[in-house]
């Protein structure tokens, strides 16, 4: 099967090396446009095309698919390519342009299998930009991928492949996507094995239970400490590796890599929090971690980061940053 694989990031390198193994043709690449990364802010291709650059696949990044938009030359050079490549489907993974009526029409002509897109959560639920994030952040016992027959709405299209996955109490972001990722690839190319064979049977979605996983703000990474333990552990597993949790000591903005919810206590006898206790106020600070007041509960921030500095346990980072018990943390 001749195919367009459009996708930006990781996780959708991830499914085009898988694409590529499997003996199908990937005959164009759409991804975005190289961006500024690093301290030097050096230009930087994305995951997928640097792989595709690896393996000599054409590529295109046109800033925008519209062809009534804000860079409509781009979307009519998109949309030759698109042609040319005479491809009977494309794939979709984390591509991070809106595909516009014409990509969803010009896939669909005559025996062509559309366009089809690898979505990281278990629709209805998580349509949106973050599913992964949100799933974590929400307390979501499980997720997984679904292969969806994509349709002008937001992913909204019929399903045609779905597969769980446990998410583990330690999961962040990081160790979430890297196994869907590989799930993902795993499942684009079962799906497209089967609609070959013709056995692909679409699932409308249902009505119930759908929600949206927004986009994450960096506005969000700020912790709340008027919130419970749970909750805040959760957002803490949830933004690493962005926009990685953050709360203020000491007059720094310190970013927070990993916390736990308080179950024994870090170093000998910890006090319980008052029913008066400022929220954010530091309990007890040990090399097992920093113990910190929430709504009715407590957390230990146990992996740290100044601003310039790296990623260190408490203990190491309390090497170097001085904290107390008393202190309130904003």
């Amino acid at each position: 099967m001749r195919i367009i694989f459009a996708g930006t990031p990781e996780f959708a390198r991830v499914a085009l090396e898988r694409l590529h193994a499997s003996g199908h043709t990937v005959a164009l690449v759409l991804t975005q446009p190289d961006r500024p990364a690093g301290r030097g802010m050096k230009l930087h291709a994305s995951a997928v095309k640097q792989f595709a650059l690896d393996h000599s696949i054409p590529v295109a990044q046109p800033r925008s698919l519209k062809l009534d938009g804000r860079y409509p030359e781009d979307a009519a050079s998109a949309r030759q390519a698109v042609a040319e490549a005479q491809a009977d489907v494309m794939v979709v993974a984390a591509y991070g342009l809106i595909l516009p009526q014409w990509v969803l029409d010009d896939m669909s002509d005559g025996a062509k299998f559309g366009c089809l897109n690898i979505h990281g959560s278990l629709l209805p639920r998580w349509r949106g930009a973050a599913p992964i994030h949100r799933a974590i952040e929400a307390g979501d016992a499980q997720t997984g991928v679904t292969i969806m027959q994509m349709d002008a709405g937001l992913d909204t299209g019929d399903m045609l492949l779905m597969h769980t996955m446990p998410i583990e109490a330690s999961d962040t972001t990081t160790t979430l996507h890297d196994r869907m990722a590989d799930l993902g690839g795993k499942l684009i190319v079962l799906a497209l094995d089967q609609a070959v064979a013709h056995r692909l049977k679409p699932i409308r979605q249902p009505i119930e239970g759908v929600t949206y996983a927004h986009k994450i703000e960096k506005r969000e990474a700020a912790i709340d400490w008027h919130l419970d333990a749970q909750t805040i552990v959760r957002r803490v597993r949830a933004f690493n590796p962005f926009p990685v949790a953050t709360t203020v000591a000491n007059g720094e903005v310190i970013k927070v890599w990993s916390a736990r919810v308080v179950q024994t206590p870090i170093d000998g006898s910890m006090p319980e929090p008052a029913a008066n206790q400022v929220f954010g106020t530091i309990l007890a600070v040990a090399p097992a971690g920093i113990a910190v007041a929430a709504m009715n509960s407590i957390v230990v921030l146990t992996e740290l980061q100044r601003p310039g500095g790296k990623r260190l346990a408490a203990a190491d980072f309390l090497h170097g940053f001085a904290l107390q018990a008393g202190q309130v943390l904003a």
